[in-house]
This record gives C-alpha cells, sequence and structure tokens, in this order.
C-alpha cells in the first residue's frame, strides 16, 4: 500500500478531527508546477531534470505556505494535547482530581495509555508524511528552495521531531510499563519505545513504524555526562538544570526565564531559546529509576550547588539592601 493511502486511512480513522498534512492537494500543486516548469527548462541543469526558477510563483505562493501552515497546525495540537495528558499524569491530590472533573475523564491508566499511544503514533505518521512530500518535491524540482524550507522549519521549532512533548511522551510510557499496568495492549505497545546504553551513554529510541526511527541523545553537551534534571529548551536541545542556567548566564534562583534573549544554545546557537524552556518530569523520572547510583551522586552535588548559589544570592540581596 502506498504511503499516501495508508496516512489517509489512518487520520479518516481518528476519532477527533485532528490537523492533517494535504497530500493529495500538495501533490496537486507539485504536478501543476511541474508542467509549467517543462517549458522553462534551463540549460545549467541536467538532462531529464525539470526545474524550478528561485522564484516559483507555485512553490512560493502556494505549496510552501500550504505546507507550513499545516505543520503549524500539527505540532500545535500535538504540542497542546501532549502537555495536558503529562500535566495529568504528573498531577496528584485535589488538583488531579480537578483535571479529571474538569475534562468529564475517568481516573484509569488504561486511559492515559492509549491517549499516548494515539499521539506518538500522530507524531510520527505526520513526520513521515512531511517528509515524503519533501521527497517528491526534490525529486520533481532542481533547486534550493527545498533544502531552505526545511531549514526555515527548523528555526521556526515546526518539526514535530524537535519537540520536547515527544521525548517525554516515550519515557511516560516506559514508566507506565516498569510500574504496575496490567494492560497487555500497552505492553505490547510499549516495546517499541525504550532506554538504552551505549558505551555507558543513555539514548531513548522508538521503532513504531518500520519506516522511521528516533534516537534521542540523552548526554548533556555541556557536562557530557547524563542529563540530570533534564530541561529541553524550545529548540530541542536537551541539557542538565543547571548546565542550562550557567551557560545562560543565570543562577538556579532566577531560572532560565530570566536570560537574556541574546544569550545562544550550546549546541546550536540560536538565540532566545530559554524562556521557553521545558522541564522533562517523566524524563527526570525514568533517569533517576535507570541510574540510580549515578542519581544519587549527581543529586547530592546539585544539592551543594543550590544551597551555594542560594546563599550567594540572599547575600548579595542583603548588600544591595544596605546599600541603599
Amino acid at each position: 500500500m502506498k504511503f499516501c493511502k495508508r496516512y489517509q486511512e489512518y487520520m479518516q480513522s481518528q476519532d477527533k478531527k485532528l490537523p492533517v498534512v494535504g497530500f493529495k492537494k500538495l501533490k496537486k500543486i507539485l504536478k501543476k508546477c511541474r508542467r509549467e516548469c517543462q517549458s522553462q527548462k534551463s540549460l545549467h541543469a541536467p538532462l531529464g531534470i525539470k526545474t524550478c526558477p528561485d522564484q516559483c510563483p507555485v512553490c512560493d505562493g502556494t505549496f510552501f505556505p500550504s505546507l507550513l501552515n499545516e505543520m503549524s497546525a500539527i505540532v500545535g495540537c500535538f504540542n497542546q494535547r501532549a502537555q495536558k495528558l503529562l500535566e495529568l499524569h504528573l498531577a496528584s491530590g485535589f488538583r488531579k482530581y480537578i483535571f479529571w472533573i474538569k475534562d468529564k475523564l475517568q481516573g484509569k491508566h488504561t486511559a492515559l495509555i492509549q491517549e499516548g499511544k494515539d499521539l506518538v503514533t500522530y507524531a510520527l505518521i505526520n513526520s513521515i508524511a512531511i517528509r515524503k512530500i519533501l521527497k517528491k518535491y526534490d525529486k520533481i524540482h532542481y533547486s534550493k528552495q527545498g533544502q531552505l524550507f526545511k531549514s526555515q522549519i527548523q528555526s521556526m521549532h515546526k518539526e514535530i521531531l524537535q519537540s520536547p512533548w515527544l521525548c517525554e511522551l516515550m519515557a511516560f510510557h516506559i514508566n507506565l510499563r516498569e510500574t504496575k499496568v496490567k494492560s497487555r495492549k500497552a505492553h505490547a505497545f510499549f516495546d517499541g519505545c525504550s532506554l538504552t546504553f551505549k558505551d555507558g551513554k543513555p539514548s531513548l529510541t522508538c521503532e513504531i513504524l518500520d519506516s522511521i526511527n528516533i534516537d534521542i541523545d540523552l548526554t548533556c553537551s555541556i557536562c557530557l555526562d547524563t542529563v540530570f534534571d533534564p530541561v529541553a529548551l524550545s529548540c530541542g536541545h536537551i541539557f542538565c538544570y543547571i548546565c542550562a542556567c550557567s551557560a545562560a548566564s543565570v543562577s538556579i534562583v532566577n531560572g532560565l526565564k530570566a536570560a537574556d534573549p541574546k544569550e545562544k544554545c550550546p549546541l546550536c546557537r540560536e538565540s532566545a531559546v530559554h524562556q521557553g524552556a521545558v522541564h522533562l518530569e517523566e524524563l527526570n523520572i525514568l533517569l533517576g529509576r535507570s541510574c540510580q547510583e549515578y542519581w544519587e551522586q549527581r543529586l547530592q552535588a546539585e544539592r551543594a550547588e543550590r544551597v551555594k548559589q542560594i546563599k550567594e544570592h540572599w547575600e548579595s540581596q542583603c548588600r544591595a539592601f544596605v546599600g541603599v
């Protein structure tokens, strides 16, 4: 079965109306562009390749804007639903009761499991759909527009595989598998997600769909160790919280929201990525359970550093008050 048909069948099977990639519509746009470009072959293009001018009215005016809008809707929907589900799972006491009442849900693990499964599948199959349509574009056109668009969506954080909530959902699945969840269906699904170690370095892997694998490195590029109290910047890169604060020139007391917008990600050098940072609570639980000895050592060291920074913060506040 061709992916286009498989994708349509999957989206039609969803009960809720979710944003989708207009696969058929985008393919029609590309066909129209190809017909128009056949009469505009470039003398510099390889034989048999239909070229698209640098300012193609079809691609620039229709194809890329349409795809960008669809990607924005997809990643926005995924992030919102994933965040809501994980907040519900991590909530406790009266707050959790309010969540259940507000959304008219019943507090059962199976409902959370199914919702998480649907969200991960939704993220992966849409990621494949976007890759497929961009690959088709590259086959038709001999231009740099496709690569420029890919760079653009990464800088705009519209690539769903960049979402920190996908990492959190994968950790959520593994955590539920290792607790007393008795659903056989849950176990069958969870077999696709795992925490693996290679040369002592951890990573999250997922092999739910045969055409795409996810491998998320969980090594902090600042301290070069397993991420502790992990946080994902809005660019998608994951660091230890205390390392991210240090790199952003802020204290633990003030936090990443106090970072100057000019501060850049240590990896991709993108600026203004700290204010929207996400604490990866499920990943923190997973790593704490899987690396207990290391976690205890880091916990003690980080506690000492936090006490030191808090003490320095209040001393500076007192000096400023006395000076006034």
